[in-house]
């Protein structure tokens, strides 16, 4: 692993003492990161690589006023605390309010249950994209295409505040991406599988049959009926739960989405009902184990569990210090940044719905006709707005799941989407394939998860009716 010089934590401590008479709130994050990047079409490896980097970034706050500057020598440092200081005091017109947190002296490993990414060759992670490309091209010569991704890095980092914060936290992050292309005459199906890891190496083995399943699914839309287009009761798996939590949810309830935008504030009201008295919606990265914990977010915050819908009423949101300051509301530690290249901003970290107590065969019973989703294959979000694509689906006739269906997409209005859920399942899934994207900075790690439910009224997609 990529080290940081042994007197860093000194050196940061005391350029803090020096500068932090200039502004209101000063920080300096210092990050070693290490990674690796393999990339697989058909069975030609496109992308074999490895790379280190060593950098930070300064942050200063100045009557409201934020100055950033990122840097990679740390010779430079000095020059880039100045920079980002003297930008604060250009834009800085009002009061600086960031919610009060306890200054923190920490070192945080998050431990691993099994082999650590780095101890692992090159070439053996290139075989084990070799073997899952030609478990995905051997399942049907109707297989056009494949493509398998595989990516780790392994993070080190020191944080350094004005408020007396000296925090040191490091991690590994895993992930794998499965494709797999059908194609008969003019008809094309696509079959994706994602899969993430913060525990070990060995989750990323043993997958044979669930990137089998990727390819199976591909080849067997081939020759499906394309879904009926109409507005149908639905039964979705929990990863397709997991999907909706975090995508058409999830988003609004980051707070500078709200404070920024004065309309979603009034209508993401605390207080205000949103779904069935059963509905139970959180976010945190205090769960362990999940691609989205860890200790500290990157503003030195102790991690949290953030309720955001009890009993169907929305009761909490997700803040940095700045929204939580803002907006007299208590920080969650949800300000985080993919790298030291950009300033954290508010971002979910595991997001779920909490099990219900409906046995999952008894949210089928009463729809004469609806449609049983599961997977995912890709989505949209704007704003409220969202529509998923299903990667299977079958329909459901009088009570029972019946012929499979292709072409699923499920679109609606997030808050009418919780309003109309009708019964949340007892089981639950842990979805830890997300890498999720905002301002720029694409490919953060979250979890999310949650169980199968039962949704009214959601517009699906497909074959127009006639």
């Amino acid at each position: 692993m990529t080290t940081l010089p042994s007197h860093a934590k000194d050196l940061l401590a005391d350029l803090i003492a020096r500068y932090r008479a200039k502004v209101d709130y000063l920080a300096i994050r210092l990050e070693a990161a290490e990674g690796t990047d393999v990339f697989m079409r058909g069975n030609r490896v496109e992308t074999l690589s490895e790379g280190l980097s060593i950098g930070g970034h300064v942050r200063a706050c100045h009557k409201g006023g934020w100055g950033f500057a990122s840097f990679n020598q740390l010779t430079s440092l000095e020059a880039r605390i100045e920079e980002a200081i003297a930008a604060a005091h250009l834009v800085g017109d009002e009061e600086t309010l960031l919610a009060a947190i306890d200054p923190i002296q920490d070192t945080c490993i998050l431990p691993l249950t099994g082999s650590h990414p780095r101890n692992i060759t090159l070439v053996q992670k290139k075989d084990l994209c070799l073997h899952y490309g030609e478990i995905l091209r051997s399942v049907s010569p109707e297989i056009a295409t494949v493509s398998v991704r595989y990516g780790d890095s392994a993070q080190r980092i020191i944080l350094a505040t004005s408020e007396g914060t000296l925090l040191e936290q490091s991690w590994v992050d895993m992930e794998m991406r499965f494709a797999a292309t059908a194609r008969d005459g003019e008809t094309v199906q696509t079959g994706r599988e994602t899969t993430g890891s913060r525990k070990a190496f060995e989750d990323l083995r043993g997958l044979d049959e669930q990137v089998k399943g990727a390819a199976q699914r591909a080849v067997e839309a081939l020759h499906l009926p394309s879904v009926r287009g109409n507005t149908y009761t639905v039964v979705i798996d929990p990863i397709l739960t997991g999907l909706f939590v975090h995508e058409a949810f999830g988003h609004l309830s980051e707070a500078d989405m709200a404070y920024e935008n004065p309309d979603l504030l009034e209508t993401m009201s605390l207080g205000r009902r949103f779904g069935p008295e059963d509905l139970q919606i959180f976010d945190g990265a205090a769960p362990t184990g999940h691609r989205g914990s860890y200790a500290y977010d990157d503003e030195g915050t102790p991690a949290t569990t953030t309720q955001l819908i009890k009993d169907g009423v929305l009761v909490g949101r997700l803040h940095s210090r700045e929204t939580a300051g803002k907006l007299e509301e208590a920080p969650t530690g949800n300000a985080r940044c993919l790298n030291y290249h950009y300033s954290p901003i508010v971002r979910m970290t595991n997001t779920w719905i909490e099990r219900g107590k409906t046995p999952v065969k008894d949210l089928f019973s009463g729809i004469q006709e609806g449609v049983y989703a599961r997977n995912w294959l890709g989505g949209m979000t704007n704003g409220e707005m969202f529509t998923f694509a299903a990667g299977e689906a079958w329909m459901i006739r009088n009570g029972e799941i019946a012929e499979p269906v292709r072409d699923v997409t499920l679109s609606g209005n997030a808050f009418k989407t919780l309003a109309d859920i009708e019964g949340i399942g007892d089981d639950f899934f842990w979805d830890e394939s997300g890498g999720c994207g905002k301002g720029g900075q694409s490919g953060l790690p979250v979890g999310c998860g949650g169980p199968s439910l039962r949704i009214r009224n959601v517009v699906v997609g497909g074959e127009a009716l006639d």
